[in-house]
């Protein structure tokens, strides 16, 4: 039970948030003498790299998906509590939440970050960001619509804004997208729909810079391309969006395409709840933190991962927006509280680069550790491990270990149904749909 402060005997440490950072953070508390609340708007905690398979049917939103109560059912001095964080207080170390305030000793923000549309009013109207699983499932119904639709078309050339499918965002979350939808068109789409041809549907996926995956190295980037172009994705490079109503995605060079679909996955922000003071906001809406995660000017408050902007000489930019970086932060964050409420002080945070990696498609991915480089089977099987050894959950990891097999043996995309229609307002009427 959650006591008042003047009767506890251990400090109380509250993180808001149960991504990686947050869940690891809170991992490394156990048996120590502190107490832990975690605070988070779902009751589980999400594997983000493969939210991906959800989108595109591979895998069911459960099978990355664990509960947070049962994650730490064996930890004594952890609490939870399901609730959407208001404000921060940081005077009197209160946390506001939509089922009651908390106090806290020491509080950490693992807030994770939200889709950046940088701006661009209309195209966060249309376009679907993947940040989320109910995100995910919308996709995996939209493309599902998008084919019924089309089917319900004679005409070809009216048939092709439901064919033609855009993915905004060259990194690994482009690149994996990307590369699993034109496996739908490769392996599913004559099978399921035999009414439309393969070559009426059309996969792009548009980066604004000159290369894809740009944080992995030229090889990784080069290989990765060639095993989209592969799969017949087209790659449309030094290409900004400006603009997208729902049925026209539009081009900074002048170039147009008419969709129904546009998946976002261009950038990201943080995203914190109020009480964050605003001139230490960095670019991409960031928390600045000194080089123990300690958020700049702010006593005992830490922020973490996604939502964090640690500059150091070292890492002028900032350190990268990956699981690994929230998961050393989250155990390092909870190292330093300990030393702290022992009198001990500690080493600044240095981040350990394991390396990157993406998977394009079946059978093919790219991965980078150091110097060495690894592409195609091999390079895909270590993906393969590397996710599925860090699914929480053993059930989870046999669940997505099975459908990847039956998968890849059967090159059968899975999940195909529509349980709940994903509407908008672009939707065109019933009465617009071109009778047979």
């Amino acid at each position: 039970m959650l006591t008042d402060r003047s009767e506890r005997s251990f400090p109380r440490v509250i993180i808001i948030g149960a991504g990686f950072g947050g869940v690891e953070a809170a991992r490394k508390f156990k048996d120590k003498e502190v107490e832990v609340l975690l605070i988070d708007r779902n009751n589980f905690h999400t594997f983000q790299p493969l939210m991906y398979q959800v989108a595109t049917g591979t895998l069911a939103a459960d099978a990355i998906s664990f509960p947070i109560r049962k994650m730490f059912k064996s930890q004594m001095n952890f609490h939870f509590r399901m609730a959407e964080v208001k404000k921060i207080d940081e005077k009197s170390k209160i946390v506001t939440t939509s089922v009651g305030d908390y106090d806290y000793d020491y509080l950490i923000v693992a807030t994770g970050a939200t889709s950046n549309f940088f701006g661009n009013k209309q195209v966060e109207k249309y376009a679907l960001p993947m940040k989320s699983i109910r995100e995910a499932l919308d996709i995996r119904s939209y493309v599902l619509q998008n084919l019924e639709a089309a089917v319900l078309r004679k005409n070809t050339k009216d048939r092709q804004r439901f064919l033609n499918f855009v993915i905004v965002g060259g990194g690994p979350t482009g690149v994996e997208l990307s590369g699993a939808i034109a496996e739908i068109q490769l392996h599913m789409l004559k099978k399921d729909y035999p009414e439309l041809s393969t070559h009426e549907m059309n996969v792009y996926l548009v980066e604004g810079t000159d290369k894809i995956l740009g944080a992995l190295s030229e090889k990784s980037s080069q290989d990765a391309s060639r095993y989209l172009q592969e799969l017949g994705v087209q790659l449309k490079l030094n290409t900004q969006v400006t603009g997208y109503d729902g049925n026209t995605i539009t081009f900074s060079n002048g170039e147009s395409i008419e969709t129904k679909i546009v998946i976002w996955g261009a950038g990201v922000m943080g995203q914190f709840p109020e009480g964050i003071p605003a001139e230490i906001i960095q670019r991409g809406n960031k928390i600045t933190t000194d080089g123990q995660c300690r958020v700049e000017g702010m006593t005992h408050i830490y922020a973490i991962g996604d939502v964090s902007a640690m500059i150091t000489k070292q890492n002028p930019r900032g350190l990268p927006g990956v699981a690994p970086v929230a998961q050393q932060q989250g155990s390092y964050v909870a190292e330093h509280i300990l030393s702290s409420v022992n009198g001990q002080s500690s080493a600044d945070f240095k981040y350990f680069d394991k390396g990157s990696m993406a998977t394009v498609g079946r059978n093919r991915a790219v991965v980078d550790m150091g110097n060495f480089h690894m592409k195609g089977f091999l390079a895909w099987l270590t993906w393969m491990f590397v996710h599925l050894v860090s699914i929480f959950g053993f059930r989870n990891r046999m669940v997505t270990f099975i459908n990847w097999t039956v998968k890849f043996f059967t090159k059968n995309s899975g999940i195909r149904l529509i349980i709940n229609k994903y509407d908008r307002s672009a939707i065109e009427p019933e009465s617009e749909i071109e009778k047979n």
